[in-house]
């Protein structure tokens, strides 16, 4: 991708921004949990066993869900379990199956660490007996959860939030939100089309920032001409990160890209302001430098001019209208892109539940890319999917168009890309142009 992949939509504006990595820009609500080390339990009273009635037919079908309920990345998990619960009531309207069966959906945290994800998948295979499991958030946590756990169990795992190129490299592994490798490329096309040809690069020492650091650097210097002078990792969770920035300071890079988290973010741009880098250099970043938290904390005048790229919403878009109209309803917040993913992500494993032959992790395997891809008629909500499905059709004859775009998950388990441009003016975030890939 390149920036004739710009699109010039100024008559457009997303509906309820996207939001950073970490910190929410939507009202945030209690999530229940039956304590730490992994565990959790069910969120919002939802049932944690599969049932069968007297008859043997399915009380529930019960899928997983590992989220990020505490933990640096917990605001993410207030958004994923308001589109989570959007979702599930939409389906239970419905129904899965000749039966009209309820879906349960047994929620774990992951801490927002690897391991507590890896505790919290092997709980819900081992103990739930889940077939199919939504997980994670953090990029990291949905790797480790692919390597520790659901590749040898065989279950099929869809990410609802991770991002990073990593992620490709396991075709088993879905996933709702794009790979960052078209925001890291449009990244360094936006910061070469600002004049910038040497750059300092700060990235969040884990899968998330590696995936995306090395992208940037690979266009930037491979297909733009640029230099990349500084391209250092930084540790999560630091009270300062003076050191980093001063090194920054000591090249000749007139632009600096921070590939990070709010929290950590947040402490940089404090840090640079008291030292008047922000008027020296110009600052650029991606999804995870948008949050309120960051705009709250941080004075006025710290960041503007800053630019970056973040994953978004096709606004203009019926179904996504729709969405937005129900979530305002329900939470008196509008959402952001995130929510929109776990949304779907519930919904194409409901999908895929109704076109399986079984409840089993083979069967919903066979079925669950089918049910998104463009070969099959268009289906905008479970119902209507469910429609065609119980006409005859199969999970081939459907194409479900998400609430937050079209998925369409190609051989690696990747859907297409829909991102923005956006930029800080007057300590407040503008969004601009649109980019798809």
């Amino acid at each position: 991708m390149d920036r004739r992949t710009l699109l010039k939509l100024s008559g457009l504006s997303l509906v309820g921004a996207t939001a950073g990595c970490l910190e929410s820009d939507e009202e945030s609500t209690p999530t229940e949990s039956n304590g730490g080390g992994g565990g959790g339990g069910s969120d919002g009273g939802e049932d944690t066993t599969t049932a069968s009635d007297d008859s043997g037919s399915m009380s529930s079908y019960t899928i997983g869900m590992v989220d990020s309920l505490t933990g640096s990345l917990a605001p993410y998990g207030e958004r994923n379990t308001r589109g989570r619960k959007l979702a599930v009531e939409a389906i239970n309207e419905v129904g899965i199956g000749e039966d009209e069966t309820p879906l349960n959906i047994a929620v774990e945290d992951d801490e927002s660490t690897n391991q507590g994800g890896v505790s919290a998948a092997q709980k819900l295979v081992n103990q739930n007996g889940v077939p199919l499991l939504i997980g994670s958030v953090g990029s990291g946590v949905s790797i480790a959860i692919h390597d520790s756990v659901a590749k040898d169990a065989g279950v099929v795992q869809i990410s609802q939030n991770s991002t990073s190129p990593e992620l490709t490299t396991r075709p088993e592994l879905l996933r709702m939100s794009p790979s960052g490798a078209a925001k890291g490329q449009a990244l360094a096309n936006l910061v070469n089309d600002d004049g910038h040809d040497t750059v300092a690069v700060t990235w969040i020492n884990n899968d998330y920032g590696t995936g995306l650091s090395d992208v940037f650097a690979e266009t930037f210097e491979s297909d733009l001409g640029g230099t990349v002078e500084y391209n250092q990792p930084h540790d999560q969770g630091q009270s300062s990160y003076s050191g980093i920035l001063t090194e920054m300071a000591s090249t000749d890079a007139s632009a600096w890209v921070f590939i990070t988290y709010a929290n950590e973010f947040t402490v940089m741009a404090n840090e640079g302001f008291d030292q008047g880098y922000n008027t020296q250099v110009d600052y650029y970043g991606a999804e995870s430098t948008i949050a309120d938290s960051i705009i709250e904390n941080t004075p006025a005048g710290s960041m503007d001019g800053m630019k970056g790229i973040t994953e978004s919403a096709p606004s203009d878009q019926d179904n996504y209208q729709n969405f937005v109209s129900e979530f305002e309803s329900a939470y008196d917040a509008s959402p952001t892109v995130w929510s929109a993913y776990a949304y779907d992500a519930v919904t194409v494993a409901a999908l895929a539940i109704e076109a399986a032959g079984e409840f089993s992790s083979d069967a919903l395997a066979e079925v669950v890319r089918d049910v998104t891809r463009p070969e099959g008629q268009e289906v905008f909500n479970f119902a209507e999917a469910v429609e065609v499905l119980r006409d005859g059709g199969s999970a081939s004859d459907i194409n479900y168009q998400g609430v937050s775009g079209p998925v369409d998950l190609d051989e690696n388990g990747d859907p297409p890309g829909f991102y923005q441009v956006y930029s800080v003016a007057d300590h407040k975030y503008e969004f601009g142009d649109y980019i798809t890939s």
